[in-house]
């Protein structure tokens, strides 16, 4: 999380952050020091220091800056769509080499309050206010009820996938995606609409 009341030079940004990437996925988070950051990008230590307040901070930053390019916000006119390729996309980005990283950081998270922070910041809050946005454009179509509880109703859809991720194991697959979807959808569709089929994913 970069500090405030320091302007970025934003080309030096963009390389130290990539680097800090880069780093992450060839080591972890526990190789990453910000002394390799540093030597990789060309930079002093005190640059980076400038902008960000220690290592998860720019670490972090620089993953899910990496992050946010592949997991696009759909806008198909549905919110059932809409919802369900948002959900696939995130756990398609949470099975790969990159999203494997998120459960690194998780566990380092739970001994480093900053890089949790970071995580809750750059990871967690933009993926919920896209859920959000995607919900309320289907209340607004009347494809949902007004009366529901948008934040509760995120918890529920994608809960299911950091579970997977993080306790039980188990695969993240499109197919069980849309089963999750479909089982959720179900219990979210407004009052006297039709219930949905697995079909219609």
């Amino acid at each position: 999380m970069a500090q405030k009341g320091r302007p970025r030079d934003v080309k030096l940004q963009h390389v130290i952050l990539t680097v800090a990437y880069e780093l992450l996925l060839e080591g972890g988070f526990e190789e990453v020091t910000i002394d390799k950051i540093a030597e990789k990008a060309g930079v002093s230590k005190a640059t980076i220091y400038k902008w960000w307040p220690n290592k998860a901070a720019v670490v972090a930053e620089g993953f899910f800056e990496a992050a946010a390019s592949r997991l696009p916000v759909p806008d198909t006119g549905s919110v059932l769509k809409e919802i369900t390729q948002h959900a696939v996309n995130l756990s398609l980005f949470m099975e790969s080499k990159e999203g494997r990283v998120i459960s690194e950081l998780i566990g380092q998270g739970q001994m480093d309050s900053a890089l949790i922070q970071v995580f809750r910041e750059y990871y967690v809050k933009p993926r919920r206010s896209e859920s959000a946005m995607i919900l309320r454009r289907g209340i607004d179509r009347d494809e949902l009820g007004k009366e529901l509880d948008v934040e509760s109703s995120i918890d529920l859809i994608y809960g299911p996938l950091f579970y997977r991720l993080l306790v039980s194991g188990e695969p993240l697959t499109e197919d069980t995606v849309k089963r999750m979807i479909y089982t959720v959808f179900n219990g979210l569709i407004s009052t006297g609409k039709a219930k949905i089929s697995l079909l219609d994913l």
